[in-house]
Parts: structure tokens; C-alpha cells; sequence
């Protein structure tokens, strides 16, 4: 009986011996040396694994600037020109400049722009109310206001405004992270230049419907006159389904697509105030 389990014993040893010996002889054989330089990169990264770069974290961008020997189209938007440049220093790169970003919410729908006729009560989620119904203002592009961007936002930057009802972007917070882009399914949030001084033109509405059900809806919804496109020196801006778009690549910032528009559908920020305009009857396509 104890030499039974003597040999039972010695027989489930040898197996876990064997067993250790192939698990180490396979582990040599496909062990990856992975580059120390990954782990210098790694320490100037902010770790917010936001996925604002295009990858997965923050180990996955070191990874890949390591690997290709060059920062040319990549980018931290939290470590911004000071964690790029010290990477860049670490690996005797050159740090490429890159203009600032930020996200701005392209929908006007305010409670006083485009007031509610209907109620709703049920999930407090844009994703969810997207399946449901076009919104409170019966706008199918407007902003649901439920919050879905504030919640994805990690760097505290965004808020919905109770005046308004709109989302509101704390400029000094927030990192062009996109993760408010990705959460929006109303796709009214964009990434675009933060602009010289912190200004910025932008149509703000995405909605695609003719301009009499448009503006049925919200009264500064884009009508696509075309009279912004127009007027541009710069061939910044471009009319699609009924919707003016402005390039931000394109536009200098010349103001003249916002003096243009008879439906006040086109926001500048940070501008000093522009001579008021005449008011003027807008006509529109059924």
C-alpha cells in the first residue's frame, strides 16, 4: 500500500518536472526582448489610456513610436508638446508641432431656440433615447441632453448647462480626447483646431432635413442657402445635404460666412462683438 502511493507520488512529480521543462523550453524559444526605450516612454505618457492617441493605451503608443523610430502622425492630446518633446529628447527624435485641438458641440438646440413639445421619461441616456424617439425639440439631429458626453469625459471638462440644456466644453480641461465624439450618438461633437487666440468658427447644427422642417424644429438650424459658401475667400466651406460645412484646415477666421448667415446657424467664439447686423426675412424651402 506505500509503495502504491510512493510510486503515485513520484510519478506525479516526474510529471510536473516534465511538464516545467517543456513550459521553460517553450518559453525560450518564443520569449520576446521587448525594447527597454518602450518603458522610458512609458514615464512621460500621462496614463489616462483614453484612446485619444488612435490606440488602445498608453503602452500601445510608446510601443509604437519605439517601433517606428519616428513621432510623425503621432500624438499624446493629454502629455500635449511637453510629453511629446520629452520623448523626443529620450529617443534623439525630432518632436513634431502640433496644432491644439478641442472639442466643440455643434448643435444650438437650446431650450429657447428649439423648444420642447414632448416629454420624455425613461433611461437618462442619449444611446438609449436614440432608439426610442428624435428628441424633446422633434429635432432627429439636435442634442438629446441626457449627458452621455459628461459621463465618458475622464478629465472633468464637460457639463450640461441647466439653462440650455446643451452640453458645455471647459476649455482649459479638456484634452481633445474624443472619448465624448465616440459617446455622442447624435454625432454632434467634433475635434477640431482650438484656433490662434482661442477662436473658433464652426456651424453649429448638423441637420441634414430641407430648411423649412429644419427650422420648423430649432430657429438657427443651417437652412443650406449656400450664402456662407459663397461669400468664403478661402473655399473653406462646403454645402452637403442641405448642411454648410466650414473646414478648419481652411478657414482664417475672416468672420464674413458669419454676418452672412440669415439664421444665425454659424458660432464664433472668442471674437471681440461684431457690428450688429439688419434683420432680415429668411426665406425658406418647404
Amino acid at each position: 500500500m506505500n509503495s502504491t502511493i510512493l510510486i503515485a507520488v513520484l510519478a506525479i512529480c516526474g510529471i510536473g518536472l516534465a511538464a516545467a521543462i517543456i513550459l521553460y523550453i517553450v518559453a525560450q524559444k518564443f520569449k520576446v526582448i521587448e525594447d527597454p526605450r518602450i518603458d522610458e516612454v512609458v514615464e512621460f505618457l500621462p496614463g489616462a489610456h483614453c484612446g485619444g492617441c488612435g490606440f488602445p493605451g498608453c503602452r500601445a503608443l510608446a510601443e509604437t513610436i519605439v517601433k517606428r523610430e519616428s513621432l510623425e502622425n503621432l500624438n499624446c492630446p493629454v502629455g500635449g508638446k511637453e510629453a511629446m518633446a520629452n520623448i523626443a529628447k529620450v529617443l534623439g527624435l525630432e518632436a513634431n508641432e502640433v496644432e491644439p485641438k478641442i472639442a466643440v458641440v455643434r448643435c444650438a438646440g437650446s431650450k429657447s431656440n428649439a423648444p420642447h413639445k414632448s416629454s420624455y421619461d425613461g433611461a437618462s441616456s442619449c444611446a438609449f433615447a436614440q432608439m426610442l424617439y428624435v428628441g424633446e425639440s422633434g429635432c432627429p439631429y439636435g442634442c438629446l441632453g441626457l449627458g452621455d458626453c459628461v459621463v465618458s469625459c475622464q478629465f472633468d471638462a464637460m457639463s450640461i448647462d441647466d439653462e440650455t440644456g446643451l452640453p458645455i466644453i471647459d476649455g482649459d480641461k479638456c484634452v481633445s480626447c474624443g472619448a465624448c465624439v465616440k459617446a455622442c450618438p447624435r454625432q454632434i461633437i467634433e475635434i477640431r483646431n482650438k484656433g490662434k487666440k482661442d477662436r473658433r468658427i464652426y456651424v453649429s447644427c448638423v441637420n441634414m432635413e430641407k430648411g423649412g422642417p429644419a427650422r420648423k424644429n430649432c430657429s438657427v438650424a443651417c437652412i443650406g442657402c449656400g450664402k456662407c459658401a459663397k461669400v468664403c475667400p478661402f473655399d473653406a466651406i462646403t454645402l452637403e445635404n442641405n448642411l454648410a460645412y466650414i473646414d478648419f484646415t481652411k478657414c482664417k477666421l475672416c468672420r464674413k460666412c458669419v454676418s452672412e448667415c440669415p439664421t444665425n446657424a454659424i458660432n464664433e467664439l472668442n471674437f471681440p462683438p461684431a457690428k450688429d447686423k439688419p434683420n432680415e426675412v429668411v426665406a425658406v424651402e418647404a
